[in-house]
């Protein structure tokens, strides 16, 4: 008897520690990393899901930003977190693309997480000042060809969606443009403004705004179709075919999180992202839900890492 005492008491920790499963799951409070700042898209959608998902589950979602080294911090904490399906981290295609411009980062995406379920994409907008003359893409990608290296535009920083749309974008069009990092989208933003550089990829939901006052000039948008907030402005595709640079965002959890947590995971946001009041809020901002199953976002992601590092690999982009 004391032998099998002595045995349970060994093994009773490494019960306690093995990951959930979906029969009992969540029975405690799933914690959302978002590493990226409060009030930006990822920090957004991530409390709409975990409003949804603790209505659904009667379990409590509780969103975290853990900003920092270009959403390194935030996600190498859930990397190293417990594959128990209670720690769930918000990424975006800044992870992608991270991927190919920080190779020595503390994580691989593919290598220690596992994709659960996309949520949404949204498109950007390619705007210039009004004080330059240029009335369409066309007209920029002439411009730009008649001035290699003379014009500029701005981003949030290396490796943000805004600057790899940028890099793309001088890729399909074959031209030399100058890229200026700023530390904040608003501070690219207000560059543009002021006329301090000719041109800025930024948020549809942002971006529209302004130009509709009169203060910039829109030229494309930035998906496979227009958007439906500026159904009047043409894609950039129309004018640079193929060419497509959104901003998605989707969840990840850590590598070993059992099969059936991630399929009831993807379930429950799945159908958080097709309710109708989710719907008509997000379309209202620019956003379209991207339902997926955890094999197609797996596909979505590779593809997405193997996009950007060939774009990075053509532009010979380094961050240090």
């Amino acid at each position: 008897m004391r032998g099998f005492l002595r045995l349970f008491a060994f093994i009773l920790p490494v019960l306690c520690t093995l990951p959930a499963s979906a029969a009992d799951y969540p029975s405690r409070p799933v914690k959302i990393i978002v590493p990226f700042g409060a009030g930006g898209p990822a920090d957004i959608y991530a409390r709409v899901l975990a409003q949804y998902l603790g209505e659904e589950t009667k379990q409590s979602f509780l969103v975290e930003d853990r900003p920092g080294a270009g959403s390194l911090i935030g996600t190498d904490a859930v990397a190293k977190s417990s594959p128990d399906g209670y720690t769930l981290l918000v990424m975006s295609n800044t992870h992608t693309t991270n991927e190919s411009l920080l190779p020595n980062k503390p994580f691989q995406l593919m290598r220690d997480f596992v994709p659960v379920a996309s949520i949404n994409y949204s498109d950007l907008v390619m705007v210039v000042p009004t004080s330059l003359d240029v009335k369409s893409v066309k007209d920029f990608i002439d411009l730009a060809k008649k001035s290699p290296g003379k014009l500029n535009y701005a981003s949030s920083g290396p490796g943000t969606p805004y600057h790899m749309a940028g890099e793309l974008f001088k890729s399909m069009a074959g031209i030399d443009v100058v890229h200026v990092p700023y530390k904040a989208s608003g501070d690219a933003r207000n560059a543009v403004l002021a006329g301090q550089v000719e041109m800025m990829f930024d948020a549809v939901t942002t971006m529209t705004a302004l130009a509709k006052a009169g203060k910039v000039r829109a030229l494309g948008t930035s998906g496979t179709t227009r958007s439906a907030l500026t159904p009047d402005l043409p894609t950039i595709a129309e004018t640079v075919p193929g060419y497509e640079s959104t901003i998605w965002i989707g969840v990840m959890a850590p590598k070993g999180t059992p099969k059936d947590v991630v399929t009831f995971l993807n379930k429950a946001i799945n159908k958080v992202i097709e309710l109708p009041a989710v719907k008509e809020a997000w379309a209202k901002q620019g956003a379209v839900p991207m339902v997926k199953t955890p094999e197609e976002f797996d596909a979505f992601l590779r593809k997405d890492i193997d996009k950007w590092a060939a774009v990075v690999k053509s532009a010979k982009i380094e961050v240090h």
